[in-house]
C-alpha cells in the first residue's frame, strides 16, 4: 500500500512538474532545400506561411542535414547520434543498434508528455518503431492527449517529396486543383543553377516545383491554424524544417548544400522567450545540424539529454556555445541499390568532401530519382554525347577524391578549389578535420555493409566498433591513405593486403584500386585477395584487376561469385561490382531467375530483387509493333 502511495504521489509530482513545461511541435518537409522559400532569398516562390514564420521567429541559415536522404537523417536525429555511429547509415536498412541509443521520445514520455508522430518513421533500425510513440500514424494528434498535459508532435508533410514531379503525381495533384494546371511561374523564365544542364526538362522541374512548395507551404499554414483555434500557440515553440535537401538533380543524395542545407525556422512565443539568446526575427548565422535537434528539443523543454546523445543543444536550459572551429559532420553511403562512400565537414562556409570510392561515377546514387523528367533528360544528353564536359563529368568513373568549396563566393559549389594553391592549408586542415571526426565518432562505414554480420555476429555493429575503439584512428587513417592515389602508399598497401584483420585488408585492396599499379608484387596481392574469406573484399580484389586493364580477368572472379552461397548484401554489392564493369549481361539467366525466386518476398533486401528485376527487363526482346 505504501508503495502505491509513493507511487502515485510520483506521478502526481510528475504531472505537475510537465504542465509548466512548452509543448513542442516539429513541422517537417521533405526533400526541399533552403533555397526553395522565399525567406531564405528565392524570388520566385510563393511560402507567405513560413515566410511569416520566419518574420515571427529565429531564421537559421546554416543548418544541416547531417545526410542528404530521410531515413539516415532520420535515425541521426531520432537518437542524437549520427547514423554513422550506430550502423544506420545504409538507406533503409535494418541493422541491429545498442540498447543505450535511448530516443528523445522517451525522455519527452518519462517527463509527461504526450508525444505522436504524424506520420513517417523510417527509422532505418531494426526494431517497433511504432511502439515509441503514444500514437504513431495518420490519424496522430495531439488533440488526443489528456487534459493540460504538454505534448510533442511531429508532423511530416510528404507533398514535397522528389516523387511530386513524377508525371503521375502531377497529373493528380492538377486535377485535385492541388497544383495549378499550368505553372505559376513559366517554364521559359525559372533561374537554372549554373551546376545543371538548361534542359527544357529540367526548366519545367523547377516551375512545377514552385507549385508543390506552395502546396507544401499551405499545408504547414494548416497545421499552424491549427494551434491558433486550439489556442495553443502562445504555449507551443513551432520547428519547422525540411528533412534534407533537394529536389532537382544533384540534390538529394549529395553533400553539396543542394542536399544537405536545409531550412530550419523556430518560433518561440513570448511565454517562453527566455530558451533562447536571440529575438523573434532574428537571422541565426550559427551552424548547426540534425545530431543537435534532440538535445535542443529537450533542452527547450528543460530536460537534460542523455549522455550518450553526440550533439549540442543550441536552445534552451542547456544551451552549449559552439567550440572554435566546430565542423557539422556530413555522410552518404548506400542510397537504395547503388553502394558508395562520401563524407564531409563544415563550417557553414567552407565545406570539404572526401570521396571513398572516387572509382565510382557520381551518378546515379538511385534509379528511383529517375521518375523526375529532369533527371532522364541530364542521363539522355550524356548518353547521346550533348553535354559540355561541366556537365557530362558527373556521370563518368574516375571522380575527384578531395573536394572543397567557398560557399560564399560559391553558393551552388561549382569551382572546386581542392588542387588551387592559395587554398591548399585550409584543405590540409579541413582534411585533417574529417578525419579526426570520424575517428572520433566510431564511422562504421570504415566497415563495407556486407561485412556487418560477418564481423559482429548477432550484436550491433556499434558495440563491435566500440570495441575496437584503440585502433579506429588508425583504420580511418588507412582509408585516407587507400583513397589518396599516391604511389608512395604503395608498400603500405601491399603490406596492408597481408595482415591479419580482414578491414585492413579491405581497405588496401581499395588502394589497390586508385593506383592501378600492375607489378608483380601487387598481382601477388590481388591473387591473395582473390581468395579472401570475405567476399567483399574479393569483390574489391576484381575492380582492382579491371584497373590493371585486366577486365577479362575481373569478370571471370566476379562470376565464379555468383555460384557461392553469399548473404543478400553481399549479393547487392557483387551486382554493383557487375553493374559498374558494364558487365551485367554476362551474369547468366539461371542466376537471374533463381535471384527472383529468393527474394521475390521483398523485405529488408529487396534491392537485390530490383536489381534481378531490372536486368530480366532488359534482356526481354522488345515487343513486335
Amino acid at each position: 500500500m505504501i508503495l502505491r502511495v509513493l507511487v502515485l504521489s510520483s506521478l502526481a509530482l510528475l504531472t505537475a512538474i510537465a504542465k509548466e513545461r512548452p509543448n513542442i511541435v516539429w513541422i517537417t518537409s521533405e526533400d526541399n532545400s533552403a533555397h526553395w522559400l522565399g525567406c531564405y532569398g528565392n524570388k520566385d516562390a510563393k511560402t507567405p506561411h513560413l515566410d511569416q514564420l520566419a518574420a515571427e521567429g529565429l531564421r537559421f541559415t546554416s543548418c544541416f542535414s547531417n545526410a542528404p536522404v530521410c531515413a539516415v537523417a532520420r535515425s541521426t536525429i531520432l537518437r542524437g547520434v549520427h547514423a554513422v555511429s550506430s550502423g544506420t547509415q545504409h538507406m533503409r536498412s535494418r541493422h541491429l543498434i545498442p540498447s543505450r541509443y535511448s530516443s528523445y521520445v522517451d525522455s519527452f514520455r518519462e517527463a509527461g508528455y504526450y508525444c505522436t508522430n504524424n506520420s513517417k518513421t523510417d527509422y532505418n533500425f531494426a526494431g517497433n518503431y511504432h511502439s515509441m510513440w503514444d500514437e504513431c500514424g495518420k490519424a496522430a494528434h495531439y488533440k488526443n492527449r489528456k487534459d493540460d498535459q504538454p505534448f510533442f508532435a511531429v508532423f511530416n508533410i510528404g507533398s514535397s517529396h522528389e516523387s511530386a514531379l513524377f508525371e503521375g503525381n502531377i497529373k493528380k495533384r492538377r486535377a485535385k486543383g492541388q497544383i495549378p494546371s499550368t505553372p505559376r511561374v513559366p517554364a521559359e523564365d525559372v533561374l537554372v543553377p549554373p551546376y545543371l544542364p538548361d534542359l527544357p526538362a529540367i526548366r519545367s522541374d523547377i516551375a512545377i516545383y514552385h507549385d508543390t512548395m506552395t502546396l507544401m507551404d499551405r499545408e504547414v499554414g494548416s497545421i499552424l491554424q491549427g494551434l491558433e483555434e486550439a489556442g495553443l500557440a502562445e504555449n507551443t515553440i513551432v520547428f519547422y524544417y525540411a528533412d534534407h535537401g533537394g529536389i532537382l538533380p544533384r540534390g538529394k543524395r549529395y553533400l553539396r548544400d543542394t542536399g544537405v542545407l536545409v531550412p530550419l525556422i523556430v518560433r518561440i512565443p513570448t511565454k517562453w522567450e527566455s530558451i533562447s539568446t536571440h529575438q523573434a526575427g532574428t537571422v541565426v548565422e550559427e551552424p548547426v545540424s540534425f545530431v543537435d535537434f534532440a538535445p535542443t528539443a529537450l533542452s527547450v523543454a528543460g530536460l537534460d539529454a542523455p549522455e550518450v546523445m553526440q550533439g549540442r543543444a543550441f536552445l534552451g536550459s542547456n544551451r552549449e556555445e559552439p567550440e572554435e572551429g566546430e565542423l557539422e559532420f556530413l555522410f552518404a553511403d548506400r542510397f537504395d541499390s547503388y553502394y558508395g562512400m562520401r563524407r564531409g565537414v563544415t563550417d557553414g562556409r567552407w565545406k570539404y568532401i572526401r570521396r571513398f570510392t572516387p572509382h565510382l561515377p557520381a551518378a546515379p546514387y538511385s534509379e528511383y530519382q529517375f521518375g523526375q523528367a529532369g533527371w532522364r533528360a541530364w542521363r539522355a544528353a550524356w548518353q547521346e554525347g550533348l553535354l559540355e564536359e561541366r556537365f557530362k563529368s558527373i556521370w563518368e568513373r574516375g571522380q575527384e577524391v578531395e573536394l572543397l568549396f567557398d560557399t560564399d563566393a560559391d553558393p551552388w559549389e561549382t569551382t572546386n578549389l581542392a588542387n588551387h594553391e592559395a587554398h591548399q592549408q585550409r584543405l590540409r586542415s579541413m582534411r585533417k578535420g574529417l578525419e579526426k571526426t570520424m575517428a572520433r565518432y566510431g564511422d562504421t562505414g570504415i566497415i563495407p555493409e556486407p561485412m556487418f554480420d560477418e564481423l559482429a555476429g548477432s550484436k550491433p555493429l556499434a558495440d563491435y566498433v566500440n570495441k575496437r575503439r584503440p585502433d579506429w584512428a588508425d583504420l580511418v587513417r588507412l582509408s585516407f591513405i587507400a583513397t589518396e592515389g599516391q604511389e608512395e602508399n604503395l608498400p603500405v598497401l601491399l603490406s596492408e593486403a597481408s595482415s591479419d584483420d580482414p578491414l585492413r585488408r579491405f581497405w588496401a585492396a581499395r588502394g589497390l584500386i586508385q593506383l592501378g599499379d600492375g607489378s608483380v608484387k601487387v598481382r601477388e596481392s590481388l591473387d591473395r585477395l582473390l581468395d579472401d574469406s570475405h567476399a567483399a573484399i574479393r569483390v574489391e580484389a576484381a575492380y582492382a584487376l579491371s584497373a590493371l586493364g585486366e577486365g577479362g580477368l575481373a569478370i571471370e572472379a566476379l562470376l565464379a561469385e555468383l555460384d557461392k552461397p553469399l548473404s543478400p548484401y553481399n549479393q547487392l554489392y557483387l551486382l554493383n561490382a557487375f553493374s559498374q564493369l558494364d558487365a551485367m549481361d554476362s551474369i547468366p539467366d539461371r542466376w537471374i531467375s533463381k535471384a527472383l525466386k529468393e527474394h521475390a518476398d521483398g523485405g529488408k533486401h529487396d534491392y537485390v530483387l530490383r536489381f534481378a528485376e531490372r536486368e530480366r527487363k532488359a534482356r526481354r526482346p522488345e515487343p513486335r509493333k
